[in-house]
């Protein structure tokens, strides 16, 4: 665990706030004031996987399961775990073991052989303890927070095959931002809270219903288009949004014991998935143009947008060194240094998801993401210039850095600018616009740059002269992406440098 600066904490012997004495009493108010309300309860310690509960005896079961591969929950706990085996020495509460059990931990490991099926079937054996001592009418609340697209699927199906209806899902803000966790992490800001009814007759019995694929996909759209604007109006959107969807769509599979096609093939969760981020991704387009039609906008801008909408848009985005020079010079200089923001990036599961279910194939997407292994990135608009300007620019790949460190020079844009067009040596009078990209994506890509490179004239030519500016769709598109990219990236002001200028060019 490597040495980094963080929050200043006081001693826990001292008289200053945060000591033990403080910490204690503060535990001990809650207690004296919440045990006048509810009367005394019962802790045990169990295995999830084998509850000492009676059959239909819970009224509520609520749960925060361990989270896939992200946390190896029994290895950190040691630290731990050694101090508080001392204080209970007589082995009632803990067992007797020297560090803490680890055996059966419900987690994916690939180092001790436990993999996604492994994790599925011990997920569902304590999802399915806990539908046994459940009563028919209980309501069971599951929370969950994983950044990956297989963790999740891993989860649902652990509990639809305990027997369990998913009914709603909620994010619930409960992860400080500023946690160790989250700095330059994908990990979610908030804990997805499922809720779930047990699959169940009125004696307890499990009940068994096929439920037809067609009827299940008919109904999707519809549930998406009713929750998606409720969301969006309580200020869920992006990932979160996402997330919240999957309780009411998957609702609609999981009142099922199976889901049939035609032909008598049982239809998997998987499967149903992607037509979930299908519909998810369609109503969010929808949503980030709201009134507007997204009719005329291409494959690119569709995907850029849902893209910048999923990472959260207000947000900003995960800053990362640009190169090992940069991470040298950082180590000589003194004063902390502002990463460059390279892109933005989501998990590739979860992007390619995206993409499919706006009909478009995220490898042939090359000129707007990049995919490297389990990662996919949204280039920036700098990373696009050379593609937006032509492929006869000429090429200033830096040279390779000398034995010696030497702080490398960061060209600014405008020389970006310069290298990009054809007539580069040329006066800033003699150079002309570049020709108008061949989607409204690039369009609106060229004129940001053009801004950022102080080229009035060559934007004003740009826009009226060669008659993008005249183009309705370019200025939707534009005004949706002044809101979902987010602030203080260039890209935010870039695009609303352009925004300006529309009135003044009497767009």
């Amino acid at each position: 665990i490597q040495m980094t600066w963080d929050f200043a904490e006081s001693t826990g012997a001292s008289d200053a706030v945060g000591n033990f004495g403080v910490s204690i009493n503060n535990i001990a108010r809650i207690f004296d004031r919440e045990g006048e309300k509810y009367p005394a309860g019962t802790s045990q310690r169990a295995s999830a996987t084998s509850h000492p509960l009676p059959d239909d005896t819970a009224d509520a079961i609520v749960t925060d399961p361990p989270y896939y591969d992200a946390v190896p929950y029994a290895d950190l706990s040691d630290f731990f775990y050694v101090w508080l085996r001392r204080a209970f020495s007589d082995g009632t509460v803990l067992p007797s073991d020297s560090l803490a059990p680890k055996q059966h931990e419900c987690i994916v490991d690939q180092a001790k052989g436990q993999g996604a099926d492994y994790f599925e079937q011990t997920m569902a054996q304590a999802l399915g303890e806990a539908r046994r001592i459940a009563k028919p009418n209980a309501v069971g609340v599951v929370v969950f927070a994983h950044k990956s697209t297989s963790g999740w699927e891993t989860q649902l199906q652990a509990l639809m095959n305990a027997g369990w209806i998913i009914t709603a899902s909620w994010p619930v803000d409960t992860e400080w931002g500023t946690r160790l966790r989250a700095i330059n992490s994908a990990a979610l800001a908030s804990s997805v809270h499922l809720v779930c009814r047990p699959r169940e007759n009125a004696d307890g019995s499990l009940r068994t219903e096929v439920g037809d694929w067609r009827d299940v996909l008919s109904e999707l759209p519809k549930r998406m288009h009713e929750w998606m604007p409720r969301l969006s109006s309580e200020g869920v959107v992006g990932a979160d949004a996402i997330f919240a969807c999957l309780g009411p769509a998957l609702e609609i599979f999981s009142r099922y014991s199976r889901v049939e096609k035609s032909n008598g093939d049982p239809v998997p969760l998987k499967e149903y998935l992607e037509h979930v981020w299908a519909a998810v991704s369609k109503e969010a387009i929808s949503t980030i143009f709201r009134d507007a039609d997204a009719s005329g906008l291409e494959p690119d801008a569709r995907l850029t947008a849902v893209w910048l909408w999923t990472i959260g848009g207000g947000a900003k985005p995960t800053p990362e060194k640009a190169n090992e020079e940069d991470e040298e010079d950082a180590e000589e200089e003194d004063a902390p240094k502002a990463a460059k923001v390279t892109g933005f990036s989501l998990e590739f599961d979860a992007a390619r998801k995206i993409a499919q279910g706006l009909g478009i194939h995220l490898e042939k997407s090359e000129s707007i993401v990049e995919v490297k292994g389990e990662k996919a990135r949204l280039l920036s608009v700098a990373e696009r210039t050379k593609h937006l300007f032509g492929k006869n620019a000429k090429e200033t790949e830096a040279k390779p850095a000398p034995a010696k460190k030497k702080k490398q020079v960061t060209r600014s844009l405008f020389e970006e600018f310069e290298d990009a067009v054809p007539a580069a040596k040329a006066t800033a009078t003699e150079l002309k616009a570049p020709p108008p990209g061949t989607t409204v994506l690039d369009r609106v890509h060229q004129a940001m740059i053009m801004f950022g490179a102080q080229r009035g004239e060559l934007l004003k030519r740009f826009l009226v002269n060669d008659g993008v500016g005249a183009n309705a769709n370019f200025w939707k598109l534009a005004q949706a992406l002044a809101a979902l990219y987010p602030p203080g990236t260039d890209e935010r002001r870039w695009v609303e440098g352009v925004l300006s200028r529309k009135k003044s060019l009497g767009q």
